[in-house]
């Protein structure tokens, strides 16, 4: 693929999300904060573009195979799938997940007082998440819905779809730099060596929840947003 410097980190995630790996690595978050720029990051990190763009070309041509491409998905598909897969995701886990870290607290607490930690930054996640999916289950997503599939969509409550958009990015940002201090606070999701069975259960979840959350974000803020918006401008004109 031809990658350069001027693309944004969600540009280059949106063509192939192999190259998320890449990011990952180097600590550049490619969901919440997608819309910085090749030079920009690499600038706020002391690395070289070239050799990033590099790394990143080298991703792309790895044995992997590549995602779907959502970008060409119809957009009330997209809406569709990141509603039955991600948000029901996240409702079936928030429970599985506060149940593991309390009791992990009550066990393993005296000995590694960061789970208490870990479990409040955690039960602030569910209780925002959840309230952030309702939002967007009945207010967003059936106005963009209503612009992908209908010829004339009228006018939103909201004024325009940018505000609950522009709302919606500044929470996927909180909850993005909620899990950072999460995986901080748990080495990296690495459970100590006197851990139990439950302890290293609980920890796999958390890596796992995070990794669907930057999906989930990733497909929001750097696909089906900017789509919505484009499309809507679209009805304007």
């Amino acid at each position: 693929m031809n990658f350069n410097q001027n693309l944004t980190v969600g540009e280059i995630v949106a063509q192939d999300y192999r190259t998320a790996s890449v990011f990952q690595s180097h600590g550049i978050d490619f969901c919440c904060k997608g819309g910085r720029t090749i030079n920009e990051v690499c600038e706020s990190k002391d690395m070289a573009a070239q050799a990033l763009l590099q790394e990143l070309e080298s991703a792309t041509t790895s044995s992997e195979a590549p995602t779907a491409d959502y970008r060409n998905w119809p957009l009330d598909l997209l809406v569709d799938y990141v509603e039955k897969k991600h948000h029901r995701y996240v409702t079936a886990k928030l429970p599985e997940l506060t149940q593991y870290l309390s009791k992990l607290c009550k066990v393993h607490g005296e000995r590694h007082p960061e789970l208490f930690e870990i479990r409040d930054e955690f039960a602030h996640v569910a209780t925002e998440l959840a309230f952030h999916m309702q939002k967007e289950e009945k207010i967003l997503f059936p106005f963009v819905r209503k612009l992908a599939t209908e010829e004339h969509p009228g006018m939103p409550p909201f004024g325009t779809v940018e505000n609950p958009i522009r709302m919606m990015m500044e929470e996927h940002s909180v909850e993005g730099d909620r899990f950072v201090k999460i995986s901080e606070l748990s080495h990296q999701y690495s459970p100590p060596a006197d851990g139990c069975t439950t302890y290293r259960v609980a920890f796999a979840l958390l890596k796992e929840f995070e990794e669907d959350l930057h999906m989930h974000i990733h497909l929001e803020n750097n696909i089906m947003f900017p789509r919505a918006i484009e499309l809507e401008k679209h009805f304007a004109n």
